[in-house]
């Protein structure tokens, strides 16, 4: 395989595009192991001074009417990125939408909460953060966290 770098200044995320004389299943499955590299830690904001978050120390994202934040043990940070972008990017790292303003990091879930009427209370951490999921999303955590016929 021939690999070729060219550098954009300007350019936020690269930008990879793969010529091939077919179409082949390993094809398909280097262009999706592409899509899915995160390209680093989330850049992130307390007050003046600015952090890199690695995205295995974030519980959840969420917004919360002023912009996008991010809850980790060590405290909430404010982040640039809107909450759609932060989907793309992480979704392969284990990130579920759990509502139109909520993504948790699923590796950070310790106990998860029914009710009757539906709901799913999550805890995240030690007790750190909690977080419910909406009734649009109940089908969709129930399939990512359990599989395609697993139920709660």
């Amino acid at each position: 395989m021939e690999v070729e770098i060219r550098l954009e200044p300007g350019r936020k995320e690269p930008r990879a595009v793969i010529y091939a004389g077919a179409d082949t299943p390993e094809l398909q499955e280097l262009a999706q192991r592409l899509s899915g590299v995160f390209l680093g830690p989330v850049p992130a904001f307390r007050g003046e001074r600015a952090v890199l978050l690695e995205p295995g120390e974030v519980y959840r994202f969420y917004t919360d009417g002023k912009g996008v934040s991010a809850q980790t043990e060590a405290g909430v940070y404010a982040v640039r990125l809107r909450l759609y972008e932060l989907e793309e990017r992480l979704v392969r790292r284990g990130f579920l939408r759990v509502s139109h303003s909520e993504l948790v990091n699923s590796r950070k879930i310790t106990a998860l909460d029914l009710s009757l009427t539906g709901t799913i209370r999550m805890t995240l951490g030690d007790g750190a953060a909690v977080c419910y999921v909406s009734r649009r999303y109940v089908k969709r955590i129930k399939q990512a966290l359990l599989g395609e016929e697993g139920a709660l």
